[in-house]
């Protein structure tokens, strides 16, 4: 937590200050920096002696989103890379190169939504030559590295696994969005656990709600939710469920007394 506080605060002049007019969307500098430093972490590499961590990464902005850095999109980069590179020498973790941040569009990204897609790069041998020796290695990427595209939620700190978002790959897969408060929430792929705690898939702060109240699964042709043995039960259109339950898009969900839309999109 301490590297997250430091980050904060040396971020904090790009958010509030010179620059603070123009991040009005959810998608902001330290809620990105706070992402791809777990992208880091989750996509360490161990070898004999170290660990190694990916040290290129692109982030797909919606196109409102990616409007609102420009002018300042080199500044948030640079400021982003930095964070990275602290990170990784707190954690110990090796980095074959200065992480190197790409800012992309993707159209089919919402407002407040953005994804992180981590790759680690291996550099070139310089060739032998009177040159060799000033310049730079050039990158080659590690196709086996390449992993997936995460993409994330800010206001709902939830994460959902695409095939590519960059691709449009899976462009045609059907989103299950969960709307509570008027907010509406994507459910990842692979499905999302609902609750109080921070450590959920999808936060509902309510005291009514227990830490890990529900989950939201994908199953034969559609979705389904089960109840986690929370306190106050889970209801389906007023019907108290215990087991996996079939999910339709309208649906209204009740979590103890907090009631949530599910809809297929």
């Amino acid at each position: 937590m301490s590297v997250l506080r430091s980050l904060e605060e040396k971020i904090a002049g790009l958010v509030e200050g010179t620059f603070g007019r123009v991040f009005r969307s959810e998608v902001r500098p330290v809620e990105l920096a706070r992402k791809l430093a777990k992208e880091m972490d989750e996509h360490r590499t161990v070898s004999v002696s170290r660990t190694y961590v990916p040290n290129e990464y692109v982030v797909w902005l919606s196109t409102q989103d990616r409007e609102r850095y420009e002018g300042v999109e080199q500044s948030v980069i640079d400021e982003l890379g930095a964070y990275l590179l602290e990170h990784a020498r707190r954690e110990r973790l090796a980095l074959v190169s200065r992480p190197q941040i790409e800012f992309r569009t993707d159209d089919r990204l919402s407002l407040g939504e953005f994804g992180i897609q981590a790759r680690l790069i291996e550099p070139h041998e310089p060739s032998a030559g009177p040159a060799a020796a000033s310049a730079p290695a050039q990158p080659e990427a590690r196709p086996a590295d390449m992993g997936h595209t995460m993409v994330y939620s800010t206001s709902a700190r939830h994460q959902a696994a695409l095939e590519d978002v960059g691709s449009g790959t899976g462009a045609a897969r059907r989103r299950a969005i969960v709307v509570v408060d008027g907010k509406r929430l994507l459910v990842p792929p692979g499905g999302a656990v609902i609750g109080r705690s921070r450590e959920c898939d999808i936060v509902v702060d309510d005291s009514n709600v227990s830490r890990r109240h529900a989950e939201i699964s994908p199953g034969g042709q559609g979705w389904r939710i089960q109840d986690l043995g929370s306190t106050n039960g889970v209801r389906v259109n007023g019907r108290q469920v215990d087991g996996p339950h079939p999910l339709e898009s309208g649906d209204r969900l009740e979590l103890g007394t907090v009631s949530v839309t599910f809809e297929v999109e």
